[in-house]
């Protein structure tokens, strides 16, 4: 049996990688972008891959906008999202001290989760990189003496680092919310989902936007996400990304069809099942 081929941002050892065996089980291959964009144009390619992984958002960190907009228009559909228990590490070449760093490499997101813990060590910079993991093996390949890295606790193993520091992320309960991805033709029928992610715009005529949050809270519906974005070449106009959960199929259809006639450009991104958190 063929390994089902994942595209993930990032190296082995990465955020995305934990996040896809923790969904799709070990036995999987996974491909490697160096970033988001790379990431939905690999997953597009049916030649390429089975589906992806992309993180959404963190719970310290907030949205990670760039990938709503990069999913509108994507043609690739949300089969479901899997919640990671982030836990971010200061390591470095086996010796070294806090003391001892210039710099510490990460993902502008990792690094965002850790800022607190840096306020005490004012003579480090921070760097951002492509990827937690990468920025680990990066310090191991390259011998960076005095450079640092935050990543997960695999990575350490992986690139044989020392970790100075544990869960340096300002709250320990942090998590990142990941979309699992399929091309629209690859998506079977789901009967049972309860929770559904879509887009839309609205007119400008007052009180548009609150009938739509209305139709949603009359369905018993729960608005668990909703984040605006601007429409490109119209200026200071938005589109929204809302995610919904509920009890059935049947609330989510009746809702649409009272919402329909307020929106403009409405697009299911994905019905899924809610995710577990794994920590």
């Amino acid at each position: 049996m063929n390994k089902r081929k994942i595209v993930i941002q990032g190296v082995e050892g990465c955020f995305h990688h934990l996040a896809a065996n923790a969904y799709y089980g070990e036995d999987v291959e996974f491909i490697p972008a160096e970033n988001f964009a790379t990431l939905v144009q690999l997953t597009q390619d049916e030649s390429v891959c089975d589906g992806g992984i992309m993180a959404i958002e963190n719970s310290i960190a907030g949205s990670i906008l760039q990938n709503y907009g990069l999913l509108q228009d994507s043609g690739l559909v949300i089969e479901g999202e899997i919640f990671l228990r982030i836990k971010q590490n200061l390591m470095a070449l086996p010796g070294q001290k806090i003391e001892d760093l210039k710099e510490v490499h990460s993902h502008p997101m990792a690094i965002n989760q850790c800022r607190a813990f840096f306020r005490n060590y004012p003579q480090i910079k921070m760097v951002e990189t492509a990827d937690t993991a990468l920025s680990a093996k990066n310090v191991r390949d390259n011998e960076l003496v005095g450079v640092g890295a935050i990543a997960g606790d695999y990575p350490a193993e992986l690139y044989q680092l020392e970790i100075i520091a544990e869960q340096i992320e300002s709250i320990k309960d942090n998590q990142t919310r990941f979309f699992l991805l399929k091309r629209q033709k690859d998506v079977g029928p789901n009967g049972g989902y309860n929770k559904a992610s879509l887009y839309f715009s609205t007119s400008h005529e007052p009180g548009s936007l609150s009938y739509i949050l209305d139709c949603f809270a009359k369905e018993n519906i729960n608005l668990s996400k909703i984040q605006s974005l601007p429409i490109p070449g119209i200026n200071w106009q938005y589109f929204f990304h809302v995610d919904l959960e509920f009890e059935g199929p049947r609330q989510f259809n009746n809702a649409l069809a009272k919402i329909k006639d307020y929106t403009k450009g409405m697009q299911i991104l994905g019905t899924y099942n809610k995710g577990i958190v794994i920590t």
